[in-house]
């Protein structure tokens, strides 16, 4: 089991909920931030004192105050200590249920366990805490199939933001140029239609609006 945790969270009442369930399974040794740049801190000077967070359960959203910061976001913390730290457990505790954003989360950066705050998010959050310990990937029922490759249905990040666009009512030519001054490729209107018939294929959706509809039910946008 875990030996030191640090949980990362600005509401006061979360992180007693978290602590409450640490407690329940034996670990005793937790610290917690509120703030995403302070949580890599300690985790930097927990590292250089040889006293190491082997376990990090963070939120996903951080509310902007007076405060600056470099690392926003629960997942800009979980991409930065994955790749400093990457023997550094780390189980996402988030409102949001994205299969997307779980997909990235565990695909991309590396993190261990995502378990959605829910009537059941203390007993899920026990659970995770017990499977990431033995090396095993945890998900809340909610987002399960986030790492079931019959779901991706062949759709990227490029596929992503082109969804989010139309969602936003941008048509197919405001898109192509949006995505020439991004630098983003394919950008030409040609391919952009290409990728959204392809895209309706996939989804079976009868139109553009139907396949932004799909998407959303789906959680991928």
């Amino acid at each position: 089991m875990f030996k030191k945790v640090l949980i990362v969270d600005d509401h006061d009442v979360v992180s007693e909920g978290v602590l409450s369930v640490l407690n329940q399974n034996n670990i005793t040794n937790v610290v917690q931030a509120q703030y995403c740049d302070e949580a890599h801190l300690k985790v930097k000077r927990a590292a250089l004192d040889a006293d190491p967070f082997d376990l990090l359960i963070t939120d996903l959203s951080f509310k902007k105050d007076h405060q600056n910061s470099t690392l926003n976001s629960g997942e800009d913390l979980s991409a930065i200590l994955k790749d400093e730290f990457p023997e550094l457990q780390i189980i996402v505790y988030s409102m949001e249920d994205r299969l997307q954003k779980v997909r990235t989360l565990i695909h991309t950066h590396g993190v261990n366990g995502y378990v959605c705050k829910s009537r059941k998010g203390a007993s899920e959050l026990s659970q995770a805490i017990k499977q990431v310990a033995n090396q095993e990937i945890f998900l809340s029922p909610q987002v399960e199939h986030a790492l079931n490759h019959n779901n991706e249905l062949e759709i990227d990040d490029y596929d992503i933001e082109l969804i989010k666009q139309l969602s936003l009512g941008f048509s197919q030519a405001e898109i192509s140029m949006l995505f020439k001054t991004k630098n983003m490729v394919p950008s030409s209107l040609s391919s952009i239609e290409k990728r959204i018939n392809k895209l309706k294929d996939v989804f079976k959706a009868n139109n553009t609006i139907h396949l932004v509809a799909i998407l959303k039910d789906l959680g991928l946008i």
